[in-house]
């Protein structure tokens, strides 16, 4: 089958106007074809109850990232969707909605755990913040990139980057040199992409550890909101068939 046939079979599963499926449309739909492997549940079906993508990125080399999408009120097919998908044995980084912690624990072996928060900014809720030290730039992964640099020491003090984007949402990571902390330049760059999205018509999307208070008070302080959704992101093996 067709990748663009998978994409058509797991279309319904995915709602590409709500932030909760922003990520997942993204690597579903989105993420080059080159480094995407799309495993719709059953395989050839025109209308798929689940699936699984897997994507390489960036993020590590070795582990592929998985996103995906389960019937979860059927455990069976649910478990059918992650072995059909996924060797036993594979090591991952995989990002889910929370509430498919009980399977993905019973299903993996667990070696990192993080608990995320998303945050949408809504341009109604947005008040540009000027900074004359940000500049625009392209970053490695080839989407642009709004930094603050310390020319005098050849240090880039803050950077805001897109981890994706899609038509319709685009996710802001943000980083601060540790010596350059507390004095505004992750809020300037992070309101600096925040406005470029906006400005092309994206929604900014801002995924936080939910542990992480100066990342969340960033986020707030640009104009982010809780959007209440929960996710998880784990590093993992998968385990014999249960």
């Amino acid at each position: 089958m067709a990748l663009t046939q998978q994409r058509r079979a797991i279309y319904h599963l995915l709602d590409e106007a709500n932030p909760a499926d922003g990520m997942a449309a993204y690597f579903a739909f989105y993420h080059p074809d080159n480094r995407t492997i799309l495993r719709p549940y059953p395989y050839a079906a025109v209308r798929a109850q689940g699936y699984v993508a897997l994507a390489r990125t960036g993020m590590d080399l070795f582990r592929p990232f998985v996103t995906l999408r389960l019937p979860i009120h059927n455990m069976q097919t649910s478990t059918d969707v992650v072995y059909e998908a996924i060797d036993v044995g594979t090591a991952v980084i995989l990002n889910a909605p929370s509430r498919y912690a009980p399977l993905l624990h019973a299903l993996f072996e667990v070696q990192t755990e993080e608990h995320l928060s998303l945050y949408q900014l809504k341009a109604s809720q947005f008040e540009p913040i000027i900074n004359v030290l940000v500049t625009q730039d392209t970053a490695p992964n080839g989407l642009p990139r709004f930094l603050i640099r310390d020319r005098a020491n050849d240090v880039i003090g803050a950077s805001a980057t897109l981890n994706w984007q899609s038509p319709g949402y685009a996710e802001i990571g943000v980083t601060t040199h540790p010596g350059y902390r507390r004095r505004g330049w992750g809020r300037s760059v992070v309101s600096a992409m925040a406005n470029y999205l906006l400005e092309n018509g994206r929604t900014p999307l801002y995924v936080v550890s939910q542990t992480n208070e100066a990342s969340i008070q960033l986020a707030e302080s640009v104009g982010f909101t809780d959007s209440s959704v929960r996710e998880l992101m784990i590093q993992a093996v998968l385990k014999p068939r249960p």
